[in-house]
């Protein structure tokens, strides 16, 4: 990852000892994962970890419904955007951020 970085141009900044909080999306993730995968598991071998976690994952990212998305699930918020697109006009631009 390191190689990468530096090839990429990324600069890393690491999350100082005992301040979570700098990186509260990733330890809220990070908990969420722990308490709802991981601990409900007992992994019998790597192939059964790998299938427990990437249906958890399919779960996590495409069956929730999220709160960004006005409490739709990714694919129920993608079929709304289909039946009325997005359509920006220089004028619409500056609203968005």
């Amino acid at each position: 990852m390191l190689g990468w970085a530096y090839e990429n141009g990324v600069q890393l900044r690491p999350i100082e000892p005992g301040k979570p909080n700098q990186n509260a999306y990733v330890e809220s993730f990070n908990g969420r994962f722990r308490d709802e995968c991981l601990n409900e598991h007992w992994f019998v071998s790597m192939a059964h970890a790998i299938a427990e976690i990437t249906a958890w994952q399919r779960e996590y990212n495409q069956e929730r419904p999220k709160k960004v998305l006005d409490g739709l699930t990714p694919s129920g918020y993608a079929a709304r955007l289909s039946q009325n697109p997005l359509t920006l006009t220089p004028d619409s631009r500056s609203e968005c951020y």
